[in-house]
Formats: C-alpha cells, sequence, structure tokens
C-alpha cells in the first residue's frame, strides 16, 4: 500500500486508478491493450498517464530494492540505528538513500580510516564537539601520542581528516549543499588553453558564467559535449555562504574551544577536498539527467509527429536519391510500394548529361503513369530540384516534394534491405526507401533505426538506453494507433504490434507466405507462438481487409464481437439503415439512445461501448487521414525569390528547444525562433504551418520566420 500510494502522490492520480492499473501491468498487459480495451478497469486513463505509471513503478521498485539491500549491509556491520533505520525507509529518493548509506558503503582506504585505525576517533569527536577545557590543548592531544602517531600536530591532522570525512558524510549537510548548489549555484566555463575549435562550435562558452536555475537542456548538453571533447573546461561555483551555513548546522565552532582554529580548517578542508567536489558530480550529473530527459522527450515528439504523416497513397511514385558524380539513383514503384523501375541519370557535374537524363524520366513517367516525384533532400537534391522543376511545370498531372532522407542510407546497407532487393546495389535501395516513406511513412520508417531518422538534437549525447526505450514506446504507441494489416504489413511493422515482438513478427509472416493470407482473426491463433495472451493482447491492433467478417477490418477487439453484432443488429431493427461505415446512421442510434443503459445491458463499460459505435461508424479509420498532407510543389523557389513580409506554407522539419525548423521550399530550412511563435501553440514535425519571412540572410543562408496563424489542428494519437 506505501508503493501504491507513493506512486499516486507522485503522479497526482487516485489510488483506485494506479491500483488497478498496476494489477493489469503485473497480469502481462501492455500499455497500449490496456489504454485502448481496459478503459473501465483504468478509469479511463490515457496511453500516456498509463506508461507514467508503468515507469514510476519501475523507479519505485528499483528504489525499494536499493533500500533492502542498504539495511542488509548496515545491519550486517552492526550499525543500524532506530533513528538510522527510520530515515533510511523514508527515503523517497535514490539521492537522500546513498547520503544516508555514504558513511557505511565499502570504499578504499581513505585518510580518516586510516586515522580510526591508530585510535584518533575520540580526538575527532573532541573537535565536532568544540570541547572547553581548563587544560591546554598539548595535554589533551598528547595522550593520544603512540608508535603509529608520533607528535601532536600529526593527531591533529590525523583527527582533522576524521573530521573532514564525517563532515563529508553528513547526509543533511549533503542535501542542503547539493539544494543550495542548484538554486543559488553558476555554472563556470571556460576554454581550455591550447584546445582546438577550429569551427568556433563551443565559441558562445569560451567565457561563460550562468546560474545553474537558469541553464537550458540544450546549454547543458552543449557544454557536456564541449567538455568531454576537451575543448571546454566547466565547474559549478557554489557562494561560501551557502555551503558554510549548511555545515555549521551541523558542526559550529565556539570561540571559547581550544579546537575552534582546529575545527575551522577542518571545514574548509573537508569542504573543499571532498564535500564540494562531490556535490559538484551530483549537481552536473542532476542537471545532464533532466537536460537528457528533456531531449529524449523531444525527440520522441519529433518521432510521433514524423511517424504520423499522412501517406499518400493512391500514386505512382517516381523517387530519386541525388548524387553527382556517381549519379542520381532512380526507382519507380507502384500504388503498393512495389518496385517496378530502377535508372541511374547524371544530370550533374561532372557528367552534365542532362538531355539523356530527361528523356529517361520523360520515358518512365510515360510508361508507369507516374503522378508524383520525391527527392530526397541530400547531396544535389536543390539542384535535382531545379532539374525536376522544368518537367511538372509542363505537366499539370504532375508534382514533386523534397523529404527527409535521413536514415535511407542506413536501410540501404541493412540486412532487411538486401533481403528485400538482394538484386540492388546499396544507393538504388535507397531511392527505394525515400519513395516508401512518402507512400507510407510509418510503414518504412519503422526498418530504420529511429536514432537515424534525424528528428532530434544530441541524440548521441544522451542515454542510449534511455533514449531506445523512448523511440521505441514511441514508435510502438503509433502503430497501434494505426493498427497493422496482417496480411500485408512487413515484420519489422508487426513488431510493434502490442503482445507480438520481434520472433512472432517473423513466424506470422512466414505463415502467411506458407498458407496464405488470413481469411479472418481466428486464423491468427494457428500461427506457432501465438498463445492466448499473445492473441488477446494483438488481435485488436491486427486488421483483415476484405475478410470472411467485416468486423476484423476495425479496432473492435474479438472478445467485444458479439456486443458490437447486437448494436448492428439494434440499428438494423430500427430502420436506420445498415450501421456499418455509416456515420449517419450510429450518430442517429447514439442520439436517440440511452447508451449507459445500453452498455449495462450488454455487460460492458460506457467507454467501451463508445469506441465501439466510433468503429461501426467509420471502420479500420487510419487517424493519419485527418492530419494534413504533404505540400507538393510544381516549381522551384529560390531565396533570391523571397522578400520581407512573404506569407508562404511550410512544413515543420525538426522542433528545438530555441523554435523549429521550416520547409518553406528553398535551399535551407527557415528558422521559426520560439519568440515568433504564437502563445498556446505546440508545433509537431510534419505540421503545415502558414509563415511570413521576417528576414533573409544570403551570405549565412538563413532565413528567419514568423508564424501568420495557428497549426493546423492536429489529431491526438
Amino acid at each position: 500500500m506505501d508503493l501504491l500510494r507513493t506512486i499516486a502522490e507522485n503522479l497526482l492520480l487516485p489510488e483506485e486508478k494506479v491500483r488497478n492499473t498496476i494489477e493489469l501491468l503485473n497480469s502481462d498487459n501492455t500499455v497500449p491493450f490496456i489504454a485502448r480495451y481496459r478503459k473501465e478497469v483504468t478509469g479511463n486513463l490515457d496511453e500516456e498517464q498509463i506508461q507514467k505509471i508503468k515507469n514510476e513503478l519501475q523507479r519505485v521498485e528499483n528504489l525499494e530494492d536499493r533500500r533492502k539491500t542498504v539495511l542488509e549491509s548496515i545491519t550486517g556491520q552492526r550499525k543500524l540505528t532506530e533513528s538510522l533505520k527510520q530515515q533510511i525507509l523514508t527515503a523517497n529518493t535514490l539521492t537522500i538513500l546513498e547520503d544516508l548509506y555514504l558513511p557505511y558503503r565499502p570504499k578504499r582506504r581513505t585518510r580518516g580510516m586510516i586515522a580510526r585505525e591508530k585510535g584518533l576517533e575520540p580526538l575527532a569527536q573532541m573537535i565536532l564537539q568544540q570541547k572547553v577545557s581548563s587544560n591546554s590543548l598539548q595535554s589533551l592531544v598528547s595522550s593520544f601520542i603512540n608508535e603509529q602517531v608520533l607528535d601532536d600536530s600529526s593527531a591533529i591532522a590525523g583527527a582533522s581528516d576524521i573530521v573532514a570525512e564525517m563532515i563529508n558524510d553528513n547526509a543533511a549537510i549533503r542535501q542542503s549543499v547539493r539544494e543550495k548548489g542548484l538554486a543559488f549555484g553558476k555554472i563556470v566555463c571556460e576554454k581550455t588553453r591550447g584546445a582546438e575549435d577550429n569551427r568556433k562550435v563551443y565559441a558562445l562558452y569560451y567565457q561563460f558564467e550562468l546560474p545553474i536555475k537558469h541553464l537550458k537542456p540544450h546549454q547543458i548538453l552543449a557544454i557536456n559535449r564541449g567538455e568531454q571533447e576537451k575543448v571546454l573546461k566547466v565547474a559549478i561555483a557554489i557562494p561560501d555562504r551557502d555551503w558554510l551555513r549548511a555545515i555549521h548546522s551541523q558542526y559550529l565552532p565556539d570561540r571559547k574551544s581550544l579546537f575552534y582554529d582546529i575545527l575551522q580548517a577542518a571545514i574548509e578542508d573537508g569542504a573543499k577536498r571532498l564535500l564540494l567536489p562531490s556535490i559538484e558530480r551530483d549537481i552536473r550529473r542532476t542537471l545532464t539527467e533532466s537536460a537528457e530527459s528533456h531531449a529524449i522527450e523531444v525527440f520522441s515528439r519529433n518521432l510521433r509527429g514524423l511517424l504520423t504523416q499522412p501517406p499518400l497513397s493512391g500514386l505512382v511514385i517516381l523517387a530519386i536519391d541525388p548524387g553527382f558524380r556517381t549519379g542520381s539513383k532512380i526507382a519507380v514503384i507502384d500504388q503498393t510500394g512495389k518496385l517496378l523501375e530502377t535508372v541511374t541519370i547524371y544530370p550533374h557535374p561532372p557528367q552534365n548529361r542532362k538531355a539523356e537524363a530527361y528523356q529517361a524520366i520523360d520515358q518512365l513517367i510515360n510508361q508507369h503513369s507516374v503522378r508524383l516525384i520525391v527527392i530526397g533532400n541530400g547531396t544535389a537534391s536543390r539542384e535535382t530540384e531545379s532539374f525536376i522543376a522544368e518537367i511538372t511545370k509542363k505537366d499539370p498531372k504532375l508534382n514533386y516534394l523534397i523529404t527527409s532522407e535521413a536514415g535511407a542510407s542506413v536501410y540501404s546497407a541493412s540486412k532487411l534491405a538486401r533481403k528485400e532487393f538482394p538484386e540492388l546495389d546499396v544507393s538504388m535501395r535507397g531511392a527505394v526507401s525515400i519513395g516508401r516513406r512518402v507512400q507510407d511513412p510509418l510503414a518504412e520508417l519503422v526498418k530504420i533505426d529511429p536514432k537515424s531518422i534525424g528528428v532530434g538534437m544530441y541524440q548521441h549525447d544522451v542515454n542510449q538506453t534511455q533514449l531506445s526505450q523512448a523511440l521505441d514506446q514511441t514508435i510502438e504507441s503509433v502503430v497501434n494507433a494505426v493498427g497493422a494489416d496482417v496480411n500485408t504489413a512487413s515484420a519489422q511493422l508487426l513488431t510493434y504490434i502490442a503482445g507480438i515482438g520481434p520472433a512472432l513478427a517473423e513466424k506470422i509472416v512466414d505463415y502467411r507466405d506458407k498458407y496464405g493470407p488470413f481469411i479472418d482473426r481466428t486464423a491468427i491463433k494457428n500461427i506457432p507462438g501465438m498463445g492466448a495472451k499473445s492473441f488477446e493482447q494483438s488481435a485488436g491492433f491486427l486488421r483483415i481487409r476484405d475478410g470472411i467478417n467485416p468486423l476484423d477490418a476495425t479496432a473492435i477487439h474479438p472478445e467485444s464481437y458479439s456486443i458490437a453484432q447486437c448494436i448492428l443488429d439494434q440499428v438494423h431493427q430500427k430502420g436506420i439503415g445498415d450501421a456499418l461505415g455509416n456515420p449517419a446512421a450510429i450518430e442517429n442510434f447514439s442520439v436517440n439512445t440511452d447508451l449507459a443503459a445500453l452498455a449495462k445491458s450488454l455487460h460492458t463499460g460506457l467507454p467501451t461501448l463508445e469506441d465501439i459505435l466510433d468503429e461501426i461508424a467509420r471502420p479500420g479509420r487510419d487517424p493519419r487521414q485527418d492530419i494534413p498532407k504533404p505540400i507538393l510543389r510544381k516549381d522551384i523557389l529560390s531565396m533570391d525569390d523571397l522578400t520581407q513580409g512573404m506569407a508562404l506554407k511550410g512544413t515543420i522539419r525538426n522542433v528545438v528547444d530555441f523554435g523549429a525548423f521550416v520547409d518553406i521550399g528553398v535551399k535551407v530550412d527557415g528558422l521559426l525562433h520560439r519568440s515568433k511563435i504564437k502563445s498556446g501553440t505546440s508545433l509537431r514535425v510534419g505540421d503545415i504551418i502558414d509563415v511570413l519571412v521576417l528576414s533573409i540572410d544570403h551570405e549565412r543562408e538563413r532565413i528567419a520566420l514568423e508564424m501568420k496563424e495557428t497549426v493546423h489542428d492536429r489529431i491526438e494519437q
């Protein structure tokens, strides 16, 4: 109950909802399944809330495991007092727990340990207690002289080492200094003498000082990288008054004591040699963890925006992976993504075979009825755009767009690409990927390591395990929100369906290759390894188009088919018309029916009933359909064509801490600084927005933008 209460309080959620969700998670239910099909149990918690409960549960369990280890260790040393035990039991963070454990943690021999072995701990206690005596200092110290402690100065030095370590190990002092450092400390950076930074990447931080509380996540990560590359020297400065006040709250020097000066010196030594360097590391770690968490969150949000881009289905696409010396690779793919033909053209230097390239493209367009040309945004992309614009201007049915080719080379060299196109060279596989990621971004991009897709900042500097977990969760969330056609989806896409995973995904593909397409959802149970739990978790997210049962094409779970059939029958009996795929009929039925009473009579909850009604009205609806399609172009726009105040439509390519980069159809993306974004507007990768050109810097190739209107509404996945 304590664990449950802790999670509920930390997440500001009712205990009952947290308890029920944890029970579902502990019964091996996946987050997408719980969010979609167990709304009555969780009290209608959304996917993000459920994921937070799962993460917090893991954090609290890890804390409890560490607490148990600490208690066992201190008990084994026979040093566990009732007071210390209570402090350990009530520690609510790992940092506080480790502070309490620090004096008892096994460690290498220190100066203080050596002094204790020499019998100097009683003298250290006199120093800490600021013993007041009528005796002389020499007479008090002389009793500690022995074969190992040769004189008074050695005794005082050893005892002072013990005091310094006790100050450093004091949990209350550490916590106070850490809090003061975060609240009032500064980060100070300077350029390392003799360090090379030819591109002046870190010039902003050559002489840099800023209060810690004002640091932005991207600044922290930039400073960390500069330090790792030995360009920057970084330090945390905590005002003396703050760390002194913390120490004096526990150990206060007394001018009447013979040990006053000794304690003063021990405090100075303990703080500067032990405490402050340790707290500096703690603060740097705290800042880094916070910055990394923020960067991962931004990356995940951008990835979601990219993966939820609407597919441009129903078009034959001519995809180009541009290049100079090695030529531009062209792949023509049909409406289903099947490769039809490939060719390499050389319209650019050094070959300059432009007429020949024009003829080859014209032939491909006519032969395959191409309606869209997709150009990768890498090397020679704008030169290729200029060339293609000459073609599209002459054909009213033909358009082009430029898409990010980030990660295409990673896919091209992968085992999967070799399996899909063993006869193609690496660069030609890249052209296929470029075309397919426009045709169905989600289906294609799941084949690529998300860290290679290029929608984040400092992705190589953050905790890679946490980054991978967060990005996998994002992909899983999007894939299950969209669903997957079990008869056409790749193993990579199926891997992210709730309850499946890589091994079972491969078995699904192997099974359909051997026995043909699945005719209904019950046939999925025949797949080796598809147990009852896997089927329960995955069935609602797997679609079967044109199967025996039309409900198999919807997100209605098979466990609710009887409920769905009752609704279909009732709609039909009321003479409203066929319900499936008829939004008007379902709207009519819902308005004229007591849905709460109906849910009760069908032994289900109202949220589930409403979801079933939505699916009946729009069976198998792809949520990406509600998002504006990418901007198609016919003619090229250059920076020379831009003027201050010009209004344009643009597509968000990346969102970062200081704003967003927007593709407005010219060679470089414009920067929409956060100060120029309308208050309350949330931008995501793929959003299509209206912008005004504020300024054009031709020399530095920079374009400053301002939002003209609010971003188009987007469906929340």
